[in-house]
């Protein structure tokens, strides 16, 4: 009945959730949901938790014992269809690793995307031309053709700036961010250029933390943290490393990570002077 894979969608995230306060409410334990499925106790916790596929036959077992109607359960189990088709990068599985897949999604389900880069510039902000360039030192062994598909994923991601009910997007990035060269002067004039006109969209804000600023309570490193209009889902903070990443939801952590990011953009420059910083950067490539 479990169907593993390598990272969950935010809709399986959700459905776990809503299984988990439909069995509450009715009442039933992991024991009785279990007994019902004729499987153990840790499966229940598991499909819970997202961690494993759902099935819809078992799924609409757990609804019928749930006290569930008929119609609740048809709309229900749509829902566990559409949850459980493959998003867009999917396809991309072959550059995209198991820990970022989760990450992608959440991107695209969020209503709200704040982030601090203190490296480079954020991915969905990103010209294709600076993606190529960070790429390639990324991944000194890539071919051309893996590098091709790499940054089209990256280009893919950024779609979800322009949808219709885009995320609002407010970034925060280190000043070293604009003056580490990536690529030739000419990408980054680009991406300069890129910045300034994505600053001016309603939906993104975009900050520059200055030298002049001194230390910052960011300085650990990069972080994203996600928002979103789905009640179920609480704030969830994105931490990466060489190899793998966190995702934090519990509200202790997620609260900290939201409070450094009030003391940052407090720190840098005001909204309206991203343009004139950028510009004066811009000038020194």
């Amino acid at each position: 009945m479990a169907e593993a894979r390598s990272a969950p969608t935010v809709g399986q995230i959700v459905l776990g959730l809503r299984l988990r306060d439909l069995r509450e409410r009715a009442g039933c334990s992991f024991a009785d949901a279990a007994y019902a499925l004729s499987v153990n106790t840790t499966t229940v916790r598991r499909m819970e938790k997202a961690e494993v596929g759902l099935k819809p036959p078992y799924v609409e077992k757990l609804l019928r014992m749930y006290g569930l109607s008929d119609e609740e359960t048809a709309s229900f189990l749509s829902l566990v269809d559409e949850a459980n088709r493959p998003g867009w990068w999917h396809s991309f599985r072959d550059v995209l690793p198991p820990w970022f897949s989760l990450y992608v999604s959440l991107e695209g389900e969020a209503s709200l995307i704040r982030a601090y880069e203190p490296h480079c510039v954020p991915g969905l902000l990103q010209t294709e031309e600076y993606a190529r360039a960070l790429l390639r030192t990324g991944f000194p062994a890539a071919d051309e053709e893996e590098l091709d598909r790499r940054v089209q994923l990256r280009m893919g991601r950024q779609r979800l700036l322009q949808d219709p009910d885009a995320p609002v997007l407010w970034a925060v990035l280190d000043e070293q961010v604009l003056r580490r060269h990536v690529g030739s002067p000419a990408v980054m004039r680009e991406q300069i250029d890129r910045l300034i006109e994505l600053s001016r969209q309603q939906n993104i804000t975009i900050q520059i933390i200055q030298f002049t600023s001194g230390a910052h309570p960011g300085m650990f490193g990069p972080f994203q943290l996600f928002r979103f209009d789905i009640p179920e889902l609480p704030d969830i903070v994105y931490t990466e490393s060489l190899t793998g990443a966190a995702y934090l939801d519990q509200r202790p952590d997620t609260a900290a990570y939201l409070e450094v990011l009030d003391r940052m953009g407090a720190q840098a420059a005001p909204v309206p002077h991203t343009e004139a910083v950028l510009g004066e950067i811009r000038k020194e490539f």
